[in-house]
């Protein structure tokens, strides 16, 4: 007799695996908010309350501790740097050579020695089929790219579990079980990475930089390395893992397709019937959906947690040529006024686009042009006049953009309020041009790898197996000679 065995589809793509992976955080995050989780704790004895807390709600609130500790040690780290503190007891440790002192400046966090986590299993698969088989399958794991994969899991699990814990709103998301070979395009994958990796990863990335920059124990580049190797592992793993995951993610034909889809989602207007794969604004306001069923308590916890954001403007703008060593508090006012000023150069842009964008062409070119010469005007002035550098002006920009993006947030933490003041359609363009600003920075590093042949032949080598690949690249000369032919 014939017969047909049916079993059930398992997660294959990057995508789909990210999907059931926040799935199930939330499930969590719902379920460490109950009283049923509190009830079986204090019911269980001590070895099943660990078994029940290792299996449910422990694993994501302990993924959600790692990433605060990198939070914390690295917005530690930058307040050290700004405020001039380590300088000091750096200075102060040498002079009096008090050694202690002196390593626990220069000190890595026990959190950084990822490798510690592998002991485990690396302890258990020496026990059962010998240490020498363990330690050639914990290198062909790295080699396979499987510390990639989970940093970028961790991120995934840590985004979601959070984000319910503050504001509930638990959902079920569709995944898909088919034979993952198809290419996901650059759209898709900032749709679905760029609040819980993007922006996390930017951030991170932004704060090692001005560590680099203004802190005393980085001026040496091993000791910085030390110290920072692997949180540099991390902003890595989370901007360009799903591009690394992706089939056909370095091919330059996809490439030059991803970047023509990508600018069209994001112009795109928004509407009745737009869907997020359409359009960007639709995108937008989906993305702020649970701030809408948030109560108070929890718009007041994304206000306080988006205020961390304005820590660069205070430290920074004290390290400027232009601020002559003064530490007045003078300086971060007059600081806030250029923010001001850059917001209204913003909002008359955008009020140029509304009235004369669609039939005033010239007009509305006229006016860019003319906000463009006068901010390159005052740009140049202020170099004779208050000794601004070009050192300055990047060192400016890693201070003012996380302000404005802190102020996006709260925006949309407060946006009852802000739309009673009518500021949401400038919220709204902001918040557009940071998202293209994210996307660059994002693209660019992937558009230049795919220039490189050799690397999309190593990726598909890396996703598929030998037989599969082989198969992957003849298609591939076969319609290229279709092409050629046609």
């Amino acid at each position: 007799h014939e017969y047909i065995q049916v079993g059930k589809g398992r997660d294959v793509g990057l995508n789909q695996i990210a999907m059931f992976e926040a799935k199930v955080a939330d499930g969590n995050a719902e379920l460490a908010l109950s009283r049923d989780i509190y009830r079986l704790g204090h019911r269980f004895d001590f070895f099943r309350m660990m078994s029940c807390y290792f299996t449910t709600v422990g694993v994501y609130f302990s993924g959600m501790i790692i990433v605060l500790m990198v939070y914390i040690f690295l917005y530690g780290r930058l307040y050290l740097a700004v405020s001039g503190l380590e300088n000091f007891l750096f200075n102060e440790a040498e002079l009096k050579e008090n050694v202690p002192l002196e390593a626990a400046l220069s000190f890595q966090l026990l959190v950084q020695l990822g490798l510690l986590v592998a002991l485990p299993m690396l302890m258990e698969r020496g026990l059962e089929r010998g240490f020498y088989t363990a330690l050639s399958e914990f290198i062909i794991m790295q080699l396979q790219l499987a510390s990639v994969f989970f940093t970028f899991s961790l991120g995934t699990k840590t985004h979601y579990f959070g984000r319910t814990i503050l504001h509930g709103g638990a959902k079920y998301r569709i995944t898909g079980r088919g034979f993952v070979v198809r290419h996901e395009k650059f759209a898709e994958n900032y749709r679905m990475y760029s609040r819980s990796h993007f922006t996390k990863g930017l951030e991170l990335m932004i704060l090692l930089l001005v560590y680099n920059i203004f802190g005393s124990t980085a001026k040496d580049f091993i000791s910085y390395f030390l110290v920072t190797f692997s949180m540099w592992f991390l902003v890595g793993t989370w901007l360009f893992a799903p591009f690394l995951f992706n089939p056909s993610g370095f091919e330059w034909q996809k490439i030059v397709e991803d970047w023509g889809d990508w600018n069209k989602w994001i112009n795109n207007k928004g509407g009745m019937g737009v869907t997020a794969s359409k359009s960007w604004e639709t995108w937008w306001d989906e993305e702020q959906e649970h701030l809408r069923y948030t109560g108070l308590w929890g718009r007041t916890l994304e206000v306080v947690l988006a205020s961390r954001f304005f820590v660069y403007q205070y430290g920074v703008v004290y390290h400027l040529n232009i601020s002559n060593q003064n530490k007045s508090f003078t300086v971060y006012a007059l600081s806030w006024l250029v923010v001001v000023a850059l917001l209204m150069v913003l909002k008359v842009a955008s009020m140029g686009r509304q009235r004369f964008g669609a039939d005033f062409q010239l007009m509305f070119r006229l006016l860019k042009g003319l906000l463009f010469v006068g901010f390159v005007s005052v740009l140049a002035a202020l170099f004779p006049l208050m000794n601004l550098t070009v050192g300055d002006i990047f060192a400016s920009i890693l201070a003012f953009m996380p302000t404005g993006w802190a102020l996006l947030q709260i925006s949309q933490a407060c946006r009852p309020l802000v739309m009673w003041t009518g500021l949401w359609d400038s919220v709204r363009a902001l918040a557009q041009g940071y998202e293209y600003i994210m996307g660059v920075v994002i693209f660019t590093p992937v558009a230049i790898l795919a220039w490189f042949p050799f690397v999309s032949e190593f990726q598909t080598r890396l996703l598929f197996n030998q037989a599969f690949s082989r198969g992957l690249q003849i298609s591939r000369i076969l319609a290229g000679g279709r092409k050629q032919q046609s």
